[in-house]
């Protein structure tokens, strides 16, 4: 097991700066996800961790070693790519000593080595299958394996479930999460997919155009997004956003119009809130409710244009005010009908408040 440091890393191909000054602590033993949008830089920092991209400023260091300049092979990680990149002509057990054969280890210490990663992936009993008769979970695991048997004090997983269909997700997502109880070792993983990254992470860094947004566990961005950006990445569905305007402003509170007339006081963390500031109001669609149950609950006329009702759960997409695609999530079948009106509830502790730069008012304390 291994920390690393990112201190002020820089990366620009030509004249395009990619990643922008990214300074980062990830500790020894940590899980930890980079998460973003398409073209956020994710995968490009985990190759400069890797070494397969040369960093253009800055400082990497794994363990107490500076590595800014040293070859992937002396960095002690093993990185696990999107695609499988198994040998066809070669079995399990070869495929996954393969990288300790052209080490020149001992064939006795690459079995052994091969033993024990094949018994964390239960992979035993495929051993002398070739990769064209193993379905692409049983590929994933092999590829996983490869890097096990290398000992690696970090590992680097890029993006490795996004070929996988959803129910082979979410086995190896699992598969994923215990190997880490297991081994313990520092892992690294990339995912644009938050559900990943929620049910994985020790601590989720959200990316965005080269910078990090916000660090954190998930449930700290879930709760407590520091902008709006994270607010509206964190959460499926997407948080709803309102356009509102602070009516008042008295220490640490600040009272706040809707556009339906309504006021509600927010603690804040700002002194630079002004009346008249125009700002946004935040609600996720599953702290919505169809009854109130608090006395001074927010109360908002909604109009459903359209119902999904999946047993278990109910989503309804309709309009609020000038808002047409306002989301309400209810954790129960409810029998409602496209063009039905009702009157919602949203807890005041459940509400988030965010500037006209997009950062967070809400003194979530």
């Amino acid at each position: 097991m291994a920390a690393i440091s990112l201190h002020q890393v820089v990366k620009r191909f030509g004249e395009t700066e990619i990643i922008h000054g990214v300074d980062l602590e990830i500790k020894e033993g940590e899980f930890t996800v980079f998460v973003g949008p398409s073209g956020c830089g994710k995968s490009t920092l985990l190759r400069l961790i890797a070494g397969l991209d040369d960093i253009t400023s800055g400082a990497l260091s794994i363990g107490d070693i500076d590595v800014t300049n040293v070859e992937p092979a002396d960095r002690g990680v093993a990185m696990v790519f999107q695609s499988y990149a198994l040998y066809p002509h070669m079995t399990v057990e070869e495929n996954m000593g393969f990288a300790l054969k052209m080490a020149n280890i001992e064939s006795g210490e690459i079995k052994k080595q091969v033993k024990k990663a094949s018994d964390i992936l239960q992979l035993e009993p495929l051993l002398n299958r070739k990769p064209k008769e193993l379905s692409g979970g049983q590929r994933q695991r092999v590829a996983i394996g490869r890097a096990i048997v290398r000992d690696p004090e970090v590992f680097l997983f890029d993006e490795p479930l996004s070929n996988l269909d959803a129910e082979l997700r979410v086995e190896m997502r699992l598969q994923i999460a215990n190997l880490h109880s297991q081994l313990g070792n520092t892992m690294v993983y990339v995912t644009h997919d938050q559900v990943e990254a929620m049910t994985l992470a020790d601590r989720i860094v959200i990316l965005r155009d080269g910078r990090v947004e916000q660090t954190g566990s998930p449930m700290d961005l879930y709760y407590r997004p520091g902008n709006e950006f994270v607010a509206g990445f964190i959460g499926s569905p997407k948080m709803n956003f309102i356009s509102a305007t602070l009516l008042d402003v008295k220490g640490s509170q600040v009272s706040v119009g809707l556009p339906d007339g309504q006021s509600v006081l927010i603690n804040t963390h700002s002194s630079n809130c002004q009346k008249g500031d125009q700002v946004k109001l935040g609600i996720r669609p599953e702290h919505i409710q169809l009854a109130a149950t608090e006395a001074n609950a927010l109360t908002l006329s909604f109009l459903a244009n359209n119902v999904e009702r999946l047993g278990n759960s109910t989503y309804l997409f309709g309009h609020y005010q000038s808002n047409d695609n306002f989301i309400v999530h209810i954790p129960s079948d409810q029998q409602v009908n496209r063009g039905d009106k009702m009157s919602l509830y949203v807890q005041q502790s459940d509400l988030h408040l965010f500037d006209q730069e997009g950062l967070s008012l809400r003194d979530y304390e």
